[in-house]
């Protein structure tokens, strides 16, 4: 800190105009068909690109604060950006599945990925006292670029061709993350809002005991929460990520629609993911957020059943995507500040992208127990039946002791015991 005063309000901006570019990603399936159509290959091996981007995404995370910490928040986002742009603006002249599974799956991925954890992380550093509406912005303005691009991408496929689609769509990505990061500023977890986030005792719902912020992925990993919370964000993921992937065919096939109606379940899934967000994430900060992630859970497991035992049709099929759908968007926001209640903000970016790596696991694992369970009926079993033990496991869970708390514990049962 140079001791200048912050606008954190530009911060926010910076960190906004980044999420949108980066959740352009999500219009994915826009880009499906005209593939098709354009180079004949199967329906099924071009929509694998998706899951190689989210798998690619999720795994940058794991390197992203080490890079941060070599060249800084600024230059890595930037750096991130470019990236993305090239891999999308190179995708263009993509022939092959091959080369396209490298540039707009490995290569996008990996810089979206980079990027959208840096800058959330740090946004929530500059507001360590309202991390559940902050992350909420960040998050919620990832779902907007996808529902804006929406209308972008495809009116870029249709007026230009899929091809040239991408050169247009690369650009003006890298423009708004380069933008972004022009207006972003580098936390540093010693400024007095991350000094009194880390000093003080938690008193809140959040938390019932103060937390070591200073936990390093090492020292989180030696505990069993980071593990029970893999398993709670992993199940949340695949049941929200199954869904958006195949949402249209749901009430085709099991709701009997036609092909326009079930379309339109695409964009009701944008617009509840985004209110998701916001909304959940700003109730995180008055409420338990565990409790609330339980709560959406057990929401998104009476989803599942009825998708698949109960008869569908138009009401109760749209009722039930949208409630998977909000309930995904607002565990997406809710869970950064869970694993900065749980383990601090200091190393926040490094130890949520140990649990991030949930969402890979859970965009690849939703089609594989498809693949063997043969059907959506069945996997929306198995989904819900997931969720009822993530459900339990939130409800049951406390933050870890830190080595002090312990301590301070271990001596005040000894004194009862004198």
């Amino acid at each position: 800190m140079n001791g200048k005063p912050v606008n954190r309000l530009l911060i926010v901006l910076g960190t906004v105009i980044m999420q949108m570019g980066l959740g352009t990603i999500y219009t994915w399936s826009l880009f499906n068909s005209p593939l098709v159509d354009k180079f004949g290959w199967e329906l099924s091996s071009v929509s694998i690109t998706f899951s190689i981007t989210s798998f690619a995404l999720a795994f940058s995370t794991l390197f992203a604060g080490k890079i941060q910490e070599k060249i800084g928040l600024r230059k890595l986002t930037a750096a991130a950006g470019i990236l993305l742009g090239i891999g999308l603006i190179l995708s263009s002249q993509a022939s092959s599945l091959a080369s396209l599974y490298i540039l707009a799956g490995v290569i996008v991925g990996f810089a979206d990925g980079t990027a959208y954890i840096t800058s959330l992380s740090n946004l929530m550093k500059w507001f360590p006292d309202r991390k559940g509406l902050i992350s909420g912005i960040s998050v919620g303005a990832y779902g907007t670029g996808s529902l804006v691009f929406k209308y972008v991408n495809g009116g870029l496929i249709h007026s230009v061709g899929v091809s040239q689609a991408f050169l247009f769509w690369g650009l003006i990505v890298m423009a708004m993350i380069l933008v972004g990061s022009l207006l972003v500023r580098e936390a540093s977890v010693e400024s007095e809002e991350a000094k009194a986030d880390s000093k003080t005792q938690t008193t809140t719902s959040n938390a019932a005991v103060s937390v070591q912020v200073n936990y390093t992925v090492g020292e989180m990993l030696r505990t069993k929460q980071a593990y029970l919370l893999f398993v709670i964000f992993f199940t949340a993921c695949m049941s929200g990520l199954y869904l958006i992937g195949i949402v249209k065919d749901i009430g085709v096939q099991l709701a009997h629609l036609d092909a326009a109606t079930a379309a339109n379940a695409v964009a009701l899934v944008a617009i509840f993911n985004t209110a998701g967000r916001l909304i959940l994430g700003a109730m995180s900060d008055k409420v338990s957020r565990l409790k609330l992630v339980g709560c959406t859970l057990a929401v998104t497991a009476a989803s599942a059943v009825v998708l698949s035992v109960v008869p569908l049709n138009f009401g109760l099929f749209f009722a039930c995507v949208a409630a998977i759908a909000f309930c995904f968007g607002g565990n997406i926001t809710v869970f950064p500040a869970i694993v900065s209640d749980f383990f601090g903000l200091k190393n926040q970016t490094k130890n949520y992208g140990i649990i991030y790596q949930g969402f890979g696991i859970g965009a690849l694992s939703g089609s594989f127990i498809a693949a063997m369970m043969g059907g959506f009926q069945s996997t929306f079993i198995v989904i819900g039946g997931l969720c009822v033990i993530s459900v339990l496991i939130a409800m049951t869970m406390n933050p870890p002791l830190s080595k002090k708390a312990e301590k301070e514990t271990a001596f005040k049962a000894y004194k009862r015991t004198a």
